[in-house]
């Protein structure tokens, strides 16, 4: 696919923390903030190109595994409050809860006609063989790309790490030491980089271009994450279904969505459904989709009211959950209906 960047293309890149912020003092092996490194780094390399890169820095820097959903209401603030001034953003964010971001922004920035590019690294930037570098360049390449019409050819909300970039809201963290640090396991890589970028436009989700840019930060925190397990007690399961104000739940199941047939389960879900409370049923397993009532021990849940969630990832789930709650508060049934709707290619429905 030809690739083509246009004449002094604007890149922002909003710094919000994480190992790519950060530089190593070599006297004290002690980190702090790198904006004037990153801008040392990346400033020669860009010299000779088209792409105009400026910068926004949180202060303080947060640490990822600091993050919450105050702090994605406002990278996506950011965006939204630059978005009409620059061509494409690129995010700095540190690994571990990259995709629960990435994911969040993708269902906050509604009807979104830019790149926005996630990316961090394993290594401070200036350290030998630091992959902050190759990653921090090649992201901003991507934010910058355009086709043959002007139009930027991945505008949605994307990681990029080591050579492959993927949609936000389908990664998953899947190493802390190699440089590949995430995968996309039930979706494909919309792009690989090589010598040159090649992209899959067929993959790319595109938002209707008539539809202006939507804001939606919002979010409702009162959701919760239940992992079965073998040997999982009734009073385990009562104690997190029935916790004060909670609204949701993500259910993390065996297999294609199967879970114990034992009596008291499906009476503990089925009263909490009835409560008002919203299950999903997500799977363990990286790879593969929710089936409901594909085998007997998924039909309790069925009957439970406990909804699908297909093949969408944990960090997609939970952060779909918790902006459709903010967003529609008491409105139970619309939340239900888009949570098992594709909203920005965050899930896949078999036909």
């Amino acid at each position: 696919m030809a690739l083509f960047v246009s004449v002094m293309s604007k890149v922002l890149i909003i710094l919000t923390g994480g190992t790519i912020c950060m530089v190593q003092n070599k006297e004290t092996g002690a980190l702090s903030p790198a904006e004037m490194t990153l801008a040392k780094y990346v400033v020669p390399e860009l010299g000779s190109s088209d792409v105009d890169v400026e910068m926004l820095s949180f202060d303080p820097l947060i640490d990822s595994s600091d993050v919450n959903p105050d702090h994605w209401s406002r990278m996506a603030q950011a965006v939204y409050d630059h978005y009409a001034g620059y061509d494409g953003f690129v995010i700095l964010h540190g690994t571990d809860t990259m995709s629960y971001s990435g994911s969040a922004l993708s269902f906050m920035l509604r009807n979104l006609g830019k790149p926005v590019v996630f990316t961090g690294s394993q290594l401070p930037i200036g350290v030998m063989r630091s992959d902050a570098k190759e990653n921090l360049l090649t992201s901003i390449e991507i934010a910058a790309a355009k086709d043959e019409d002007g139009e930027a050819l991945v505008p949605e909300v994307t990681i990029y790490f080591e050579d492959r970039l993927f949609r936000a809201n389908r990664t998953t963290k899947r190493n802390s030491e190699h440089f590949s640090a995430f995968n996309s396991y039930n979706y494909p890589a919309l792009a690989k980089a090589g010598v040159h970028i090649t992209y899959q436009p067929h993959l790319i989700h595109y938002s209707n271009p008539d539809e202006p840019l939507e804001l939606c930060a919002k979010t409702d925190a009162h959701v919760a994450i239940l992992k079965l397990f073998p040997g999982i007690t009734r009073e385990v399961v009562h104690s997190v279904l029935s916790a004060d104000g909670l609204r949701g739940v993500v259910l993390e199941t065996y297999g294609a969505g199967n879970a114990p047939s034992v009596k008291w389960l499906y009476e503990e879900l089925q009263a909490a459904v009835k409560n008002g409370l919203i299950i999903v049923n997500k799977t363990q397993c990286n790879t593969g989709s929710v089936e409901m009532g594909l085998y007997e021990t998924s039909i309790n849940l069925l009957k439970a009211g406990v909804l699908s969630g297909y093949d969408i990832t944990t960090e997609a789930l939970l952060t779909k959950m918790m902006c459709l709650l903010g967003e529609y508060g008491d409105d139970i049934e619309t939340v239900k209906s888009l949570l098992q709707t594709p909203v920005c290619g965050e899930l896949t429905i078999e036909e």
